[in-house]
């Protein structure tokens, strides 16, 4: 199988350098408007595909991010390994502003937002006790290296509702009872809706704050966070540039199970499927449920 490398940005992130035969393409989903139009080309001769999570221009709140379609146009251009970076704060003394954490585990304080692909007249359930894609995060984890990144190799990000930031109350708890080592708004549910879509997925948190709970910190300031930002989007590009290298012009097989997701996970007998539901999960299940029919 070819690769093709998505890259879902957020903050800071608005493009890819060096991208070869860059265009901008609108691709419509059957879930409504995605983020944005894909910024499509090839990088070191593999095809890429990146999508502002916010859009460009930063028009869209963690809240009224489309995640269905994000997902659902990723996998209808044939994007195989998907990475998400995102900026984050953290709970922990020794990851700190300017850092990078390849997350590996998810607590979901969401409530505002769609999560699956299925529902009435097509129930499924997938596993995410794993909800990254361990073969993903370590090209990741060699790319950030090899940029010279300070990252950490595993983290529990605990994604809030936002848009505000967390009180102390809730800051102290994430960090001292939960044990949540970064926070953040997006990664929740386009992790759960990758997983749901066959698509490896890998999470790069960029560290920007302590939240609120450190003491010589304070609250969350935005004129330091864009700061940071700013630094840690020239990072993240560097290692970008450096993930089509790693991954090579011949993927090899997911060893986690990430593209066979939906093998067992399909629970409506065939006759009791909804045809529109059907018919809106063409790519995103295909594969199993094959093509719809009229």
């Amino acid at each position: 199988m070819k690769p093709m490398i998505g890259v879902i940005g957020g903050s800071g992130i608005y493009e890819i350098d060096g991208l070869e035969d860059a265009r901008w393409e609108t691709v419509r989903s059957p879930w409504g408007a995605a983020s944005d139009d894909i910024l499509r080309g090839r990088l070191q001769g593999i095809e890429m595909a990146f999508l502002p999570r916010h859009g460009r221009g930063h028009v869209q709140s963690p809240s009224t991010i489309n995640y269905r379609a994000n997902i659902d146009v990723m996998k209808r251009i044939g994007v195989t390994d998907l990475v998400s970076v995102s900026a984050c704060g953290s709970f922990r003394e020794d990851m700190a502003p300017g850092d990078f954490v390849l997350v590996d585990q998810f607590i979901d304080r969401t409530f505002a937002r769609d999560k699956t692909f299925f529902g009435a007249g097509c129930v499924a359930h997938v596993s995410v006790a794993q909800p990254t894609c361990p073969r993903l995060g370590r090209f990741c984890l060699d790319a950030a290296r090899s940029e010279g990144i300070t990252i950490h190799p595993a983290g529990t990000y605990l994604a809030m509702e936002g848009p505000q930031f967390s009180t102390l109350a809730e800051s102290r708890m994430y960090r001292d009872v939960w044990g949540a080592d970064v926070i953040g708004m997006t990664n929740m549910p386009e992790a759960k809706l990758a997983r749901e879509a066959e698509i490896c997925y890998a999470s790069l948190a960029m560290i920007t704050d302590y939240d609120s709970w450190h003491p010589a910190h304070g609250e969350v300031d935005v004129t330091e966070i864009i700061r940071i930002l700013s630094g840690n989007a020239d990072k993240a590009r560097g290692l970008i540039r450096r993930l089509p290298g790693l991954l090579g012009g011949n993927r090899e097989t997911c060893e986690a199970g990430c593209e066979t997701a939906l093998d067992t996970a399909i629970m409506t007998a065939p006759e009791m499927r909804d045809p529109a539901l059907l018919a809106k999960l063409d790519a995103v299940a295909g594969r199993v449920l094959g093509k719809p029919t009229d």
